[in-house]
């Protein structure tokens, strides 16, 4: 079975942004409000909405679930509002997958307290070999096993240890499955761009995420870290 070595993503860069930026327009809104006391009312509401922006990155555990939806949305604008910048720096997908790896640390806190009772896979459908003809989608189990690709592998987790799996074509289906499915944790796997996209349409639904590795560019014999996946579900996933 072929395997992709993935470089380790750090969470820090997109949080030096989210809390750095923040927490320095804070701070210098109180040196101006030492050296122009005059209009120490406005720097203090400025110092005071700095702070404001940062804490919800400081919150945990069952506040964090409470408002994740709304967390995860603002975090994302964050993420969106300097694609930008990345992208001139040629970094678009590092800084993205940090932004994914930052949700990954919060979701990893809530779930290795308490296991998740109901989760689902999401998996995009080019992990299956392109010249291969098995309708894996409709179901997993006409895979025909030879080896070549990342399917049999899923295959045997479905069967050895029970994993609740959705491999689709679309976007939008995955999306439509999961709010259907009401799962409490979902898995999934995709490219950099649909990750963050799919973090904030689903924000109320804690996802933990993994990126696809693409050695024949899009949607094209893709593969990705299946020890990643067995170890997420080992540590987040209660085994049925």
């Amino acid at each position: 079975m072929r395997r992709e070595a993935a470089t380790a993503h750090s969470p820090w860069p997109f949080l030096a942004v989210r809390r750095g930026l923040p927490l320095l327009v804070a701070a210098l809104a109180l040196v101006a409000a030492w050296l122009r006391p005059e209009y120490l009312g406005w720097f203090l509401v400025v110092a005071v909405a700095g702070a404001a922006e940062v804490w919800p990155t400081f919150k945990r555990g069952e506040t964090y679930l409470r408002q994740r939806r709304t967390i995860v949305r603002k975090d994302g604008l964050w993420a969106y509002a300097f694609l930008p910048v990345a992208r001139f720096f040629r970094r678009e997908e590092s800084w993205i997958l940090s932004f994914c790896a930052w949700n990954n640390v919060r979701v990893r806190q809530v779930f290795q307290s308490r296991q998740a009772r109901n989760a689902v896979v999401l998996l995009p459908h080019c992990i299956q070999l392109s010249r291969c003809k098995a309708d894996v989608i409709s179901d997993l189990k006409a895979c025909y096993e030879c080896g070549l690709c990342t399917v049999e592998d899923i295959l045997a987790g479905t069967l050895t240890k029970q994993w609740n799996v959705r491999l689709t074509n679309r976007s939008h289906k995955a999306y439509r499955e999961a709010r259907e499915l009401r799962p409490d944790l979902i898995v999934a796997v995709s490219c950099a761009d649909r990750l963050l996209k799919g973090l904030t349409r689903l924000a109320e639904v804690p996802s933990y995420v993994i990126p696809l590795h693409l050695p024949h560019g899009m949607c094209v014999d893709t593969t990705f870290r299946v020890d990643h996946l067995t170890e997420a579900m080992a540590a987040l996933v209660k085994p049925r």
